[in-house]
């Protein structure tokens, strides 16, 4: 598909011009708002506020990922936040070699913890880590491997369905219990933390603070551009005809598991991409991310948005993560119960979600006609 054509699309959809408006505003205000405004002023947002929103972009762009595998894809994954979890461990390498003598016991080598287990050389895994841009190929590419190998073991299988969500689910529980051993050689039950720069850039300034609010934005939007792009695409067509019509799609002569596997695979690094612009905002990275209820939660973040739009996977996200922020500062005890009552009763009363509440036609990549519910030649480029 050509630029022009592509964008001409792309902009024809109110939902996607909605939400490519307002992420560009938080883009250009939030920073201005915060650098350049008094904080006596009524309009002053403060740092704890831009990394709390730059962390709910990294969430949206991890439940656009997902949204990619489930909504357009059939492929419900319950260990998504694997994917997550290791581009987050990626780059927190990265700033663990940075901290070099400042650490606490001032090793230049070897991180503090692998000083206080008595470690005596620095593990062949952590080489290279040192390097900003051999670590930044690695967010993408340790997620992208694993769901290349996994994908293309369980999709060769004909794994579907429930069996393959709960293989997802026990890989992700799997890299949480290996990643809390200390023989393992990334920081044990503490995680990786104590992070001081990037790039010799002090992580706990303002700007820096509005520089990785501003690229968590810009990741989010061009992370949306890719996957819209590849839907309108005659792969994306092929691939929606797979999640409605596998058999038929077979026996038209596609091969079924390589369309999941490129998506799933693609996902992944996008889900690395998220993990890696968390963990400097946030100052931690540690096997808790990898825990099968933060996958849950992520599949509860699309369904909310709704389930098959790009923007509306984002949206959801959002709004659960400002609701969970709020809940737990109030009612911490009630959080929970209002998180699964909120995915009942979007299951119940708004299955397409929080975008399903509009009154204007967009058009959605995800829904067939009414008249067909097979996909037709013409859908799939024939």
């Amino acid at each position: 598909m050509q630029a022009n054509s592509f964008f001409s699309s792309l902009l024809s959809d109110l939902g996607a011009r909605w939400f490519l408006g307002c992420l560009l505003a938080l883009v250009v205000l939030v920073p201005v708002l915060n650098g350049l405004v008094a904080q006596d002023s009524a309009f002053y947002v403060p740092t704890y506020a831009v990394g709390l929103m730059g962390k709910y972009l990294c969430f949206a762009l991890l439940a656009l990922s997902l949204d990619l595998v489930w909504g357009y894809c059939g492929i419900l994954s319950l260990g998504h936040g694997a994917f997550f979890a290791l581009g987050g461990y990626a780059f927190g390498m990265h700033l663990m070699r940075e901290i070099g003598e400042r650490g606490v016991y001032g090793h230049p080598v070897l991180p503090d913890f692998m000083v206080f287990l008595n470690w005596e050389t620095l593990p062949w895994y952590w080489w290279g880590f040192d390097s900003f841009i051999f670590s930044i190929l690695m967010v993408l590419l340790i997620p992208g491997l694993l769901a290349l190998v996994f994908g293309w073991f369980a999709f060769r299988s004909r794994v579907t369905g429930v069996y393959l969500s709960i293989i997802t689910q026990a890989l992700t529980y799997a890299l949480m219990l290996a990643f809390f051993l200390n023989e393992l050689g990334f920081g044990g039950n503490n995680g990786l933390t104590d992070f001081k720069d990037v790039l010799e850039i002090d992580l706990q300034s303002d700007a820096t603070r509005r520089g990785l609010f501003i690229i968590s934005g810009l990741a989010l939007a061009g992370g949306f551009i890719l996957c819209s792009w590849l839907l309108k695409t005659h792969y994306g067509k092929v691939l929606l005809a797979v999640r409605d019509a596998e058999s038929r799609s077979r026996f038209l002569g596609y091969r079924p598991e390589n369309y999941k596997l490129f998506a799933f695979t693609v996902a992944a690094m996008l889900a690395g991409l998220a993990g890696a612009l968390y963990v400097p905002q946030v100052g931690i990275i540690n096997p808790g991310e990898f825990s099968p209820l933060n996958s849950i939660e992520i599949v509860i973040w699309v369904a909310v948005g709704g389930r098959g739009t790009l923007h509306g996977a984002a949206l959801g996200a959002i709004v659960v993560n400002l609701a969970k922020t709020w809940f737990t500062g109030v009612l911490p005890e009630l959080w929970l119960f209002v998180l699964g009552g909120m995915f009942v009763a979007v299951t119940v009363l708004l299955p397409k979600g929080i975008v399903g509440i509009r009154f204007y036609q967009t058009k959605p990549l995800l829904h067939r006609s009414k008249t067909s519910q097979q996909p037709s030649g013409s859908e799939l480029g024939l």
